[in-house]
């Protein structure tokens, strides 16, 4: 039989086990490969985190991180949580000082949308950065990991499973559909869209679409009114205003989309920030495409029958 002094001796062991084993979990040194190629090595699980853009405050939340987020940059509105913490600045304009005196053990920067003067003084001043730019679905799971690997937590392993689970469910069910030209706005003043690189043009090719302008060099291409008219797009997608943006189409009665009523918006807080509610925003995005396939169908269906019927 166990005496208590016996017991007290296991309990004490067992203690300085847990102790010891934390101690080790919470000590050990992480490294990964950020999305520019550097690798990004922490003695310990980062605990003071700060974020440089909207979207990587989104995969910081998702991957467990959000406790330890001591700034954000501008709009980093999402989860509300977000909107508590310290700014920092714009994306593309950081406020230097205020990011130094937080005393972060990782920056998580906006590989294109950061200042890149800006990003190299934080590395001279001695802050560690990782570089986040991911273009397509797989990428965004890759960077749940990965900044689950440098926060220390298993949440960016879990939730990048759940995402590539969602993203897989909407390829198989989209897949082979007939393909829809599509123009996605972004901005109206000046015009601008973005090519086949970002993120949204994954999305549109899953949904069974094709970016009019995806060829284009630029990845935030600027472009004409009258290069919208000439590629003729199926369907046109606003993202940039509530509706607003699509007057200006309205009045180009020949314009198949217009002739077809496939004139959309959709959410681009969701849409076109590489997060982890972009798969949400992907879900919508296909029903539309879907929806705007069928009309365009239609509309082309009795345009072929109208000189049959003329003819009679």
């Amino acid at each position: 039989m166990t005496t208590l002094p016996s017991l007290r001796a296991l309990f004490a062991a067992a203690i300085v086990f847990v102790l010891t084993t934390v101690s080790i979990t919470t000590s050990a040194t992480v490294s990964v490969v950020d999305d520019s190629g550097h690798t990004v090595t922490l003695a310990a699980p980062a605990q003071r985190i700060v974020s440089l853009a909207p979207h990587t405050t989104e995969l910081l939340f998702a991957a467990g991180a959000g406790p330890q987020l001591v700034g954000v940059s501008g709009y980093s509105d999402f989860p509300a949580a977000a909107k508590q913490i310290p700014s920092v600045g714009g994306s593309g304009q950081l406020d230097i000082e205020r990011i130094v005196s937080l005393k972060p053990d990782l920056i998580v920067a906006w590989g294109s949308g950061n200042n890149r003067r800006q990003l190299a003084r934080l590395r001279k001043l001695g802050l560690t950065l990782f570089e986040s730019e991911p273009r397509s679905f797989e990428a965004i799971a890759n960077s749940l990991e990965r900044l689950g690997v440098l926060v220390g937590r298993d949440e960016g392993r879990l939730q990048a499973q759940q995402f590539r689970q969602q993203v897989q469910t909407l390829q198989q069910h989209y897949a082979g559909r007939s393909p829809v030209a599509v123009f996605y706005q972004i901005w109206s003043t000046p015009l601008m869209t973005l090519n086949d690189a970002h993120i949204v043009s994954h999305a549109i090719k899953l949904c069974g679409g094709v970016n009019v302008f995806g060829q284009l060099k630029p990845l935030v291409p600027t472009i004409s009114r009258e290069a919208v008219l000439t590629a003729n797009p199926d369907m046109i997608i606003v993202s940039d205003e509530k509706g607003n943006g699509l007057e200006r189409w309205r009045s180009f009665k020949r314009m198949q989309a217009v002739v077809s009523g496939n004139l959309m918006t959709i959410d681009g807080g969701m849409m076109n920030r590489a997060g982890p509610r972009v798969i949400e925003a992907t879900r919508t995005l296909c029903e539309q495409v879907d929806d705007a396939r069928k009309r365009t169908t239609k509309n082309a269906s009795e345009a072929f029958k109208k000189p049959n019927e003329t003819s009679k």
